[in-house]
């Protein structure tokens, strides 16, 4: 690939708004050219790079997480070509306004523009450099590799002339497509069809064909792998658990998180060595997708065997959404179960193969579904039990599990009538209630840590350890806690990042992200989205990743007696042990 500067901006035939047969005539003339023994070159225009170079400087700006080199080269080669078409579009709307023609850029604007392009983006990258540099330091992330580094230009050269050859293509097709209708009708109108028959392919093939393609590939690699069993999980020999002696839900059923589920977790003794009291062993109940076709019947399924195994005679019944593939994170239900000294039950249900961050995607319907089949299931069952017979009903869910959790309630006051407590983690941006509860904070207190109605039910914080506000208010009641990071780019991303700043970015950063980080638009939607996929490649206490803080939020939703601050400081050693 030779890249050749000099041209005028009349090169881009797409940008001069040129009959169809005049279009016809340009491409006939360029076929002809090419036919011959000289080689192709790629065509860019002076506005396209200006508009280029400043978005792909503006990429290197701090976003959540630390970024690796090739990941940082991605997201500069998007930022750059989606600069590129807008500097495209500046142009046009420029000439538009001063009502002339295109003129042919002199050699000197392109030495000028090759000048800037070097200060500005070598500065960009050691500036890049350093942020990251300071992110890994407040996060206690080691790993880092200089060649991947150094190879991000590399990369973000590549995906930008992808990128500028597809965007290339589809101008083709719309050529030819416009060529094809002028022959039936008039010019404009052929031009205006030409443009919409191309939106409407383009968007057919990533929304049908690439997306439905890798969709369905992807269920099939991941249910291949449902199959397996975890190395180092055995069958229960428990009656208590789900795929054990007697249970209603065969083993083979459980799915891969499932076996991974009900096949270990803390036993009676080790609970007990803990709490220095006679503990039980704690129940579980779990149902895959192999259980049974639809979620209704999953649901029903896992709460009869809830019921067999005797989790509706426990003090402390939890009702846990899965995420995507059926996971449910060790430390949330085993700091649950610590904390109810083995007194407890938990049950919960697989909707997808998928993996969490594809799910986020695809799968949120699934989600919704099984969190509402599954507690409406189980609330079935303990409405009609004694008042004095039933177990205090817990509801939890970590990302898209959250998502689903919610989808069983309609608001403050439901979770607060038919639960003795709430924990979510990590809750994606487009959670109902979260976004009720957020967006409707009062007055003076931050997106990343509101208050709701006085934190009367509904309270959050990024670290219950250091404490959940409002501290001055009584927190009578249910407790229904949301536990978030600043960092964590599953709870702040969204579409409407591309074009509008949200207010935690205005407002004062936490204390794992950058005050250099602002909000620009288009780089910050990319950023924070290639953050999604590496959201729990952090250590704990950031980004994605919730162990230890379960163990303090338990503490305050279920409000267990006669734990020290040594003692749950000893938990959260159990349930996230530190890394080598």
């Amino acid at each position: 690939m030779t890249i050749d500067p000099p041209v005028s901006e009349a090169d881009e035939p797409a940008e001069q708004g040129e009959r169809p047969e005049q279009a016809e005539r340009t491409e006939q003339a360029e076929e002809a050219s090419a036919s011959g023994k000289r080689r192709r070159r790629v065509r860019v225009t002076l506005p396209g790079c200006w508009g280029a170079l400043v978005l792909a400087c503006l990429s290197f700006t701090p976003s959540l997480l630390p970024r690796g080199g090739v990941l940082q080269g991605l997201i500069c080669g998007i930022s750059a070509a989606i600069g590129y078409g807008l500097g495209l579009v500046a142009a046009f709307v420029w000439r538009a306004f001063a009502d002339r023609d295109a003129r042919s850029p002199s050699r000197r604007s392109w030495l000028v523009l090759l000048g800037c392009a070097v200060v500005l983006f070598g500065l960009a990258f050691a500036l890049g450099q350093y942020w990251q540099q300071r992110i890994r330091g407040l996060m206690g992330v080691t790993d880092h590799s200089a060649l991947a580094t150094a190879a991000s230009p590399f990369v973000a050269l590549l995906v930008f002339y992808l990128l500028l050859m597809a965007g290339r293509g589809l101008r083709r097709l719309y050529h030819w497509a416009a060529r094809l209708l002028g022959r039936r009708i008039g010019p404009r109108a052929a031009r205006v069809v030409g443009w919409v028959l191309v939106a409407g392919v383009a968007w057919s093939l990533v929304s049908g064909v690439l997306l439905g393609g890798f969709v369905n590939a992807a269920n099939e690699a991941f249910g291949v792998r449902d199959t397996q069993t975890p190395e180092g999980v055995q069958r229960p020999t428990s009656v208590l658990r789900s795929g054990g002696p007697g249970s209603l839900v065969p083993w083979d059923s459980l799915g891969r998180q499932g076996r991974a589920f009900t096949g270990s977790g803390p036993t009676a003794a080790e609970i007990g060595a803990f709490t220095r009291r006679t503990a039980q062993e704690p129940v579980r109940a779990y149902a895959g997708l192999s259980t049974a076709e639809d979620a209704e019947t999953r649901a029903e399924r896992a709460v009869a065997d809830l019921r067999r195994a005797g989790g509706f005679e426990r003090e402390n019944l939890l009702v846990m959404t899965t995420t995507g593939s059926g996971w449910v994170d060790p430390a949330a239900v085993d700091s649950f179960e610590y904390l109810g000294n083995g007194d407890s039950a938990t049950v919960a249900m697989q909707y997808s193969y998928l993996p969490s961050w594809l799910s986020y995607l695809v799968d949120q319907s699934k989600a919704r579904e099984a969190g509402r089949e599954l507690f409406d299931a189980v609330y079935d069952v303990w409405s009609k039990l004694p008042q004095d017979e039933r177990p205090r009903l817990f509801v939890a869910g970590e990302s898209l599990g959250s998502f689903g959790g919610e989808a069983a309630f309609s608001g403050e006051y439901d979770l607060r009538n038919r639960t003795a407590g709430t924990l979510f983690a990590g809750p994606p941006n487009f959670n109902t209630l979260f976004r009720e509860f957020s967006d409707h904070r009062d007055a003076g207190t931050p997106e990343i840590e509101p208050v709701y109605k006085e934190g009367r039910t509904v309270r959050f914080t990024d670290d219950p350890v250091t404490g959940i506000p409002p501290a001055d208010r009584a927190w009578d009641g249910t407790r229904v806690l949301y536990l978030m990071h600043p960092s964590d780019p599953i709870v702040w991303w969204s579409p409407a990042l591309a074009l509008s700043e949200p207010d935690w970015i205005g407002e004062a950063p936490g204390k794992d992200v950058l005050e250099e980080m602002v909000w620009m638009p288009f780089v910050t939607f990319w950023q924070v989205t290639a953050d999604l996929p590496f959201s729990t490649g952090v250590p704990d206490g950031h980004g994605h990743t919730y162990k230890a803080a379960y163990v303090d939020g338990w503490n305050a939703a279920m409000r267990p007696e006669g734990f020290t601050a040594q003692d749950l400081e000893k938990l959260r050693g159990i349930v996230s042990p530190p890394q080598d």
